[in-house]
């Protein structure tokens, strides 16, 4: 049964059903394993490598603690939405109060901005060490690295409540469906029965702004630190500094094709059903969390000397218990 507001002027649902896959109500249960073995892949693979920067006093430095911190995110960002969906493909009902829809809602730009803006603190961070090599102890230090992902936090904050803010502000008595697996803006925006030119404007000029602020400082930040690697006369200390480069540079690649491939679909592909944008929103959100731990874990020697060695002792330990 649907819930409404109280006054009679002012009628607006505020608890929503989200049903996941509107066209595949039939055969849902079918979803729970995919998605569930893709969320266990996803939180080892995360976790395995945060362990492995954590448990080695030898990673504690700024990048391996920053690749750390994004590995967290990438955990945090898919449990927001992978337990909701199976929950819903399992029951096939899931009703949530639009508090609980806002606070979701919330959780899902912020940790995607906060994805991106570490990515930002990541690429200052290559850029002292590889331009400012001698001074980068004096500069990249606790303190600073504290500020900046204080800065992160802020600034994913400021992008994310303004439009979480507008949305509370509207009414939705249009319908009590969310035709999405996940409290997606635009997803419940499309149950108002208000004007929302504001949301969408809002909404559009932060992401844009943002984005093409990003993508211009990772633009300046890289090529300075590519033309300072070429610079580099010892090969092997270019070719460390290259390699550590194109982790990052991989990582940025994934993470901003997938976010923005996802907001040129929504807007380009009105032929497709609304089963196909949501698989392609699942695709592109959780398509970063799977990749990165297997790019850093993949092409950072240091990383991928120390799984080695845990792998290793994990062999043995079976080895001995089989014995």
């Amino acid at each position: 049964m649907s819930v409404w507001s109280n006054s009679s002027s002012n009628l607006s649902y505020t608890s929503f059903l989200l049903v996941g896959f509107p066209g595949l109500q039939e055969s849902r249960i079918l979803l729970v394993l995919p998605f569930l073995g893709l969320y266990l892949v996803i939180v080892f693979a995360n976790a395995l490598v945060i362990h492995t920067v954590v448990a080695q006093r030898s990673l504690h430095q700024p990048m391996y603690l920053l690749i750390a911190l994004l590995l967290a995110v990438n955990i945090c960002a898919t449990t927001t939405v992978v337990p909701v969906m199976l929950f819903s493909f399992s029951t096939g009902f899931n009703r949530i109060s639009l508090a609980h829809c806002l606070v979701q809602m919330f959780c899902i730009y912020f940790l995607i901005a906060f994805d991106c803006n570490i990515l930002l603190v990541m690429a200052l961070d290559r850029y002292v060490a590889i331009c400012n090599p001698l001074r980068y102890p004096e500069i990249v230090t606790s303190q600073l690295l504290s500020g900046l992902v204080g800065v992160a936090v802020a600034r994913s904050t400021g992008i994310v409540a303004p439009v979480v803010g507008l949305a509370s502000r509207v009414r939705f008595c249009r319908s009590d469906v969310i035709h999405h697996f996940a409290c997606e803006h635009m997803a419940l925006m499309k149950l108002s029965c208000g004007d929302i030119s504001i949301n969408k404007t809002v909404g559009l000029t932060i992401r844009i702004f943002n984005r093409v602020l990003d993508m211009l400082l990772l633009g300046a930040s890289y090529s300075r630190i590519i033309h300072a690697a070429f610079r580099i006369s010892s090969g092997r200390a270019r070719s460390k500094a290259l390699n550590t480069c194109g982790s990052h540079l991989l990582v940025i690649f994934t993470v901003y094709s997938s976010t923005l491939s996802s907001s040129v679909v929504y807007r380009v592909a009105h032929a497709a059903s609304q089963d196909v944008h949501n698989l392609l929103s699942a695709f592109y959100l959780l398509l970063p969390c799977l990749v990165n731990p297997i790019i850093y874990g993949a092409k950072t020697k240091e990383i991928r000397q120390h799984l080695g060695v845990l792998f290793q002792r994990a062999q043995l330990q079976v080895t001995s218990e089989k014995a």
